[in-house]
């Protein structure tokens, strides 16, 4: 199945790049099918996984490309995502595709659910059946995995990363480049005392999140506690 739309004139193509090519990645691209061209009309753009070394020249019918790639192809105007979990690469590639002049955008699937007063920052992700209720900040290049939430008057930094089943409930603040294990519960803090995790903090999968976090502090366990190698 071919998934390269162009108009034939390569000074009026659009260009979308999303970042990674693996699992999550492919995962992700069916929301950039559904929301930059069923959901836009615009059925000119060219779609293309954007790899550093690429290991083959296609994957699920659509183009992998190299980063060199990306930048030196001639277009009207040039998009990008970023589905890899490394939070210090993502950041890294959205520094220089920005610098290059491609623009991010949001990637949120049309089954998750945004609702009111929420602010959020330029390259989220936000998967299948997840859900922000209201009045929550979020960071840029935020990745919320299927079946997480963030719930009221939350604060997250930038790049940070939801695995799947994230239970964020209201009144928590989470840092900068923190990464949140797969149904991690995170237990409600209040106005006057939110709950905080670090900044690089990473918190292991199942963990239950009753107190504060430090920086690039790992916990685990029931209630969560520092990790500590045997």
């Amino acid at each position: 199945m071919e998934h390269q739309r162009t108009t034939g004139k390569e000074n009026n193509k659009v260009v979308f790049g999303l970042f990674g090519a693996g699992g999550f990645a492919r995962e992700v691209m069916p929301i950039v099918d559904m929301e930059l061209l069923s959901g836009s009309g615009h059925q000119d753009i060219e779609l293309y996984f954007v790899e550093m070394n690429p290991e083959c020249s296609e994957i699920n019918g659509y183009k992998v490309i190299s980063e060199d790639h990306f930048f030196s192809i001639p277009c009207k105007e040039k998009f990008f995502n970023i589905a890899i979990g490394d939070s210090k690469l993502r950041e890294k590639i959205a520094n220089k595709c920005i610098l290059n002049g491609a623009k991010p955008v949001h990637l949120n699937s049309k089954k998750c659910t945004i609702d009111d007063f929420n602010e959020i920052g330029d390259g989220s992700i936000l998967c299948h059946n997840t859900i922000v209720t209201s009045n929550a900040k979020i960071g840029r290049f935020f990745h919320a995995n299927i079946f997480s939430y963030v719930a009221h008057d939350c604060v997250i930094g930038d790049f940070v990363t939801f695995a799947p089943s994230v239970h964020c409930n209201g009144n928590v603040h989470i840092h900068d480049h923190a990464y949140i294990g797969t149904n991690v519960v995170i237990k409600q803090g209040s106005p006057s005392k939110p709950l905080v995790i670090g900044e690089g903090a990473v918190i292991g999968m199942g963990a239950v999140v009753t107190k504060d976090v430090p920086p690039y502090t790992t916990v685990v366990g029931n209630p969560a506690k520092p990790f500590v190698k045997s």
